[in-house]
């Protein structure tokens, strides 16, 4: 359940990430309150997961998570570069973040 938690969190850190360009677009409150939602819910679950997993395995991964999904849906959604370097680097980050799992 641990995991699944991290991972509901890394997907909520995601969200709270694409609520931060959409704040910087249109200055509203329904955008802070989804940006709070996010990130909050983000940082339960990250708590909750952290009651088994150890910190820094926990962190990397929801790190990781957050850091890739936000690079990979500001392609998708933002029309940021596909440049396949960046696809390499991002790969990188979720290969080393299975490799702490795989190490724990």
């Amino acid at each position: 359940m641990a995991w699944f938690s991290l991972v509901v969190a890394g997907f909520f850190e995601m969200f709270g990430v694409i609520m931060i360009n959409k704040l910087h677009k249109d200055r509203n409150w329904q955008s802070v309150l989804l940006l709070t939602l996010g990130f909050g819910a983000s940082f339960i679950f990250l708590a909750y997961a952290m009651k088994t997993l150890p910190m820094g395995t926990a962190y990397a991964i929801w790190t990781g998570i957050g850091a890739s999904g936000g690079a990979i849906l500001g392609m998708i959604l933002y029309g940021e570069s596909k440049n396949w370097k960046r696809i390499v680097f991002i790969a990188t980050i979720l290969g080393a973040t299975v490799g702490l799992k795989l190490v724990e």
